[in-house]
């Protein structure tokens, strides 16, 4: 494969501010001024960890793409964002304060009046307070997120390259968790032994141009995520270095960061033979995500798929273990929108890329959640991912 089918492209990043710049034009706003860290990987190509220090995106009218960082960020953004300028302050909390020389660099730019914004300024994180821009500039901004997550929701030919590269190591990593988890040992030893050993192999692979451009993951990575025996009823449990016992369900997840895109892959297996209350739920499961899949396609309401879901949950007497929705979108955010609930009327179109991830949560017994990563097509959809599901296939020997 070619160097350039690893990367988002300049003339990408160009692309996606021109769409920003026409949007910005028709609603007669003077700029944009983005706060969100993905946004800002999104236009610019920049990955950086947020931190109590601002950084901003500025787009103006004349087309020129702008970040706004501390001192110590000037090197890394001026060598990796595709942007025009680089303005910078010296420190936060130091004074002169970040804000009063982001207002001096608006003011540059010709940023006034009525302006975008995905944050009426820079979020309250790792103790940062300082003033709104309506604080600063004595006008209300007007919001840009739903314009900007519009646009994300549909995946170029290169996104979609990125996400499948993805889908193909964290695989790999799911393949060496599932080969070295047996009694005895902990969740721990196995998950860093399998991410460990898939990161090295994608190394060697990919090389040196390799980057994740996420501030979770350097690399291929499988867990489980504490969902282990009666935990696996928790979807969002947490790690504990749990030992692993002959009887347990276990629930895992699967992914690996590829210049900021990322893929799900989950799986439920079990340690040794299925007991017949496993084995039922297991089937349901199955037949629950068969159904979502069966109701994707373009231009069907995401709200549709998980209503056609949720059906079979109360056809079968089984909404006692129901605890969310069927998916989320997922790209350069783990969870994205749209999302595959009934609340979310959004017409699925060619490009989207799902999760699709029905679960059932028996307290006592454990969880039962496949996930898998689709892509919506012109007829239908595509699975990206394509571990085993079948019962045999994941049931671990004890």
């Amino acid at each position: 494969m070619k160097k350039a089918s690893f990367h988002i492209t300049a003339e990408e990043y160009q692309f996606r501010a021109e769409r920003l710049l026409e949007y910005l034009q028709a609603e007669n706003l003077s700029g944009a001024v983005l706060f969100d860290r993905d946004y800002i990987l999104y236009y610019t190509g920049f990955a950086f960890i947020p931190t109590e220090r601002p950084i901003a995106f500025i787009l103006n009218t004349e087309g020129v793409r702008a970040l706004f960082v501390p001192r110590l960020e000037v090197e890394h953004a001026s060598a990796n964002a595709l942007i025009d300028r680089v303005d910078y302050y010296l420190e936060y909390p130091s004074t002169p304060r970040p804000m009063d020389i982001f207002k001096d660099v608006l003011g540059e730019l010709s940023i006034h009046g009525d302006f975008g914004v995905d944050h009426n300024g820079y979020p309250l994180i790792f103790g940062y307070r300082g003033r709104s821009l309506t604080e600063l500039l004595g006008v209300t901004p007007k919001p840009l997120a739903g314009f900007i997550e519009d646009q994300m929701m549909i995946k170029s030919e290169a996104e979609l390259r990125l996400i499948a590269e993805s889908v193909k190591w964290g695989h790999l990593a799911h393949v060496l968790l599932q080969r070295y988890t047996r009694v005895g040992l902990t969740e721990t030893e196995v998950t860093l032994k399998a991410s460990n050993e898939a990161t090295l192999a994608m190394l060697d692979t990919i090389g040196p141009i390799y980057r994740a451009q996420s501030y979770f993951s350097s690399g291929a990575r499988a867990g489980y995520r504490g969902q282990i025996g009666r935990n696996a009823a928790i979807p969002h449990a947490l790690a504990s270095n749990i030992t692993f016992q002959a009887g347990d369900v276990l629930v895992t997840g699967a992914n690996a960061p590829m210049w900021g895109y990322n893929s799900e892959l989950e799986r439920t297996m079990l340690m040794g033979p299925a007991s017949d209350e496993q084995k039922r739920m297991f089937d349901h499961m199955l037949v629950l995500q068969d159904a979502a899949f069966e109701a994707m396609g373009p231009g069907i309401p995401c709200a549709q798929v998980d209503k056609a879901v949720r059906a079979y949950y109360e056809e079968h007497d089984l909404m006692a273990y129901w605890k969310h929705h069927v998916g989320h979108a997922i790209g350069i955010r783990y969870h994205e929108g749209p999302f595959l609930d009934n609340g979310d009327p959004t017409e699925m179109k060619p490009g989207m890329v799902f999760t699709v991830e029905p679960g059932l949560y028996v307290p006592e017994l454990g969880g039962f959640r496949h996930s898998d990563t689709v892509v919506i097509t012109d007829d239908g959809i595509e699975m990206m991912t394509y571990y085993p599901r079948d019962l045999e296939s994941l049931t671990i020997p004890v």
